[in-house]
Parts: C-alpha cells; sequence; structure tokens
C-alpha cells in the first residue's frame, strides 16, 4: 500500500458501491472498517458474511467507526447524507477526511459540511459521475470543496480516479444533479416507453426507430441494462432524484421532470419490494437479458389493479 494513504478508512454505508470499494481497498492492503444500518436488520448477516470475508472490520455504529478512521466515506442514500455526517462528525479525529458521495442537493452538501468541519473534520464532497460496477474504486470522482485539493493526492494514493473540480462546496455536486436529470430521467422514459409499446404490441417498431434517429445507442441492450438498474436499485435512484429536483429548485424552476422520474423510479422500488420481480438477492431478480420479461410482469400487475 502506498505510505501516503490514509491508514484506517471507515466505510459508512455497505451497499452495492460500499462492498465494491471494501474490496478493492482490501485488495491493496488498506485497513477498513464498514457500518450499515442493516446490521441490525434482516440483511445483517450478509453484510457481516462479506465483511468477514474480505477482511473488513465491522463497527458498531457510525460514531465508532468515526472515532477509528483517517478517512471516513459516506456511500447511504440521499436521504442520510446529512444524518450521517451528524452522526460521524462528533466522533472524528481532529483533521480526518469526511467524504460524502452520496447524491445530494448543493444545499444538502453544504449543511453537511457545516456540521464536519465545526467539529474538527476535513469534509470533501465527491461527485460520482457514472456507475460504479464497470469501474469498481476508478470510477470518476469529481471534488468540491474547501479540503478537496488536500484530498485528492491521498485518495490518488488509494487508487481512486477523483480529480478536483472547484473549491467551492457544491459545485461538484450541483454538476453531477444536472447530469442526474437527464441520466435518470432517461432510465424512467425507457421502462415508461418500452413498458407502454410492449402493451400496445409496438416495441419492435419503437426500437426501429429509435435506432434510425439515434444510431449511436444499441437500444435494446441499453433498455436491458436500464430495466435491471431500476429494478435494482430504483429506491436509491428515487431518493437520488428528490434531491435533484431540490437541486432544479434552488436554481429557481420547477423541477417536473426531476420529479417524474422520482415517481417512476419510486413506483419500480415499491413493486421490487413487494417481489414483482422475484425475491432480492436469487439469481432470476432483475437479471433478464430480455427487458421484455421485466416489462410484462410490470404490465400484468398494471391490469390486475385495474
Amino acid at each position: 500500500m502506498n505510505p501516503t494513504a490514509p491508514r484506517r478508512i471507515g466505510l459508512v454505508g455497505y451497499g452495492e458501491v460500499g462492498r465494491i470499494l471494501a474490496e478493492d481497498l482490501r485488495a491493496q492492503g488498506a485497513s477498513v472498517c464498514a457500518f450499515d444500518l442493516q446490521l441490525d436488520g434482516e440483511a445483517g448477516h450478509v453484510v457481516r458474511e462479506h465483511a468477514a470475508a474480505h477482511g473488513v472490520a465491522v463497527s458498531a455504529s457510525h460514531a465508532a467507526l468515526a472515532a477509528q478512521s483517517d478517512l471516513v466515506v459516506s456511500a447511504v442514500t440521499a436521504s442520510q447524507a446529512v444524518p450521517v455526517a451528524q452522526a460521524c462528525a462528533g466522533a472524528l479525529p481532529a483533521g480526518a477526511f469526511f467524504l460524502d458521495l452520496n447524491s445530494a442537493s448543493p444545499g444538502a452538501k453544504q449543511r453537511a459540511a457545516a456540521i464536519v468541519d465545526a467539529a474538527g473534520g476535513r469534509y470533501v464532497e465527491g461527485a460520482v459521475m457514472t456507475s460504479v460496477p464497470p469501474y469498481r474504486l476508478k470510477v470518476p470522482m469529481l471534488l468540491g470543496g474547501a479540503h478537496a485539493a488536500a484530498l485528492a493526492p491521498v485518495l490518488d494514493a488509494l487508487g481512486f480516479a477523483a480529480r478536483v473540480h472547484s473549491p467551492t462546496l457544491g459545485v461538484a455536486s450541483a454538476t453531477k444533479m444536472c447530469r442526474s436529470v437527464m441520466i435518470k430521467g432517461l432510465e424512467a422514459m425507457v421502462i415508461e416507453s418500452y413498458t407502454a409499446a410492449r402493451a400496445y404490441g409496438v416495441e419492435d417498431a419503437v426500437l426501429a426507430s429509435l435506432a434510425e434517429t439515434f444510431p449511436g445507442i444499441d437500444w435494446e441492450r441499453q433498455g436491458a441494462y436500464f430495466f435491471q438498474r431500476v429494478i435494482e436499485h430504483g429506491r436509491r435512484r428515487s431518493e437520488e432524484m428528490r434531491e435533484v429536483a431540490q437541486t432544479v429548485c434552488e436554481a429557481g424552476l420547477t423541477p417536473w421532470s426531476a420529479q417524474g422520474t422520482a415517481e417512476r423510479q419510486s413506483w419500480v422500488a415499491d413493486l421490487a419490494d413487494a417481489g414483482a420481480f422475484g425475491a432480492r438477492g436469487t439469481p432470476e431478480f432483475a437479471r433478464s437479458a430480455d427487458w421484455r420479461t421485466e416489462a410484462d410482469r410490470l404490465l400484468a400487475i398494471v391490469r390486475h389493479e385495474h
């Protein structure tokens, strides 16, 4: 491990992103501990088993994790960004970094930063600019805030692909949030368009038209990917889109598109939680290579309700 990297890293949030970071950081010898609210729930054994398999210590609380970390990485749902900062701040060692990767609005990031910095920590916002799984630790990330320049070489030593975007807190998050209006909105539109097209039996004609208009996109493959990601992570995405809507509001605009996207993502998440796509953790859950399978499930539910 690079000697300039921090000795102790704490991960708050041990979902998909947290586990990927844990695996890659441990693979290069970093000392990692983790905390997740699911530890006390039904999924707690899954968290503990993964942590044990990769040599990750499990902390009993936010404060216990923060107290033993030189760098805390917060990777939770958007609504928990500020509460996690609050829960960790008082226990952070003086000068410890707090890297907030959560998809929250600039206003939320500013509130979290005020809490951490007032307690003697060094808050940095991190805007993750694309899906983590394909890139893992090397996912493109924008850093923002007064301590971003100090954290950048630390993250570089750990193997991250992060760069300073702005010393002004909120700029990096605004960049990500405005991008999400498009990216998460496209996911919601694809699900709505493809499922409605399937109901009318015109899906092949719709995809052919899309391919003619936008020939650079494989709409069949992209559609399947969007369905899978929203079914698997719709809850997190819907929370992010509510933060996106708040970001748009802070700019003085009415967030009609962002609000609609949040509702569509939340609707799919509710169905996933109810088992419409199979039990979470099973091989068939959100794993169909054909989006039509998932669209047919949605249509079956809609038709049953009506």
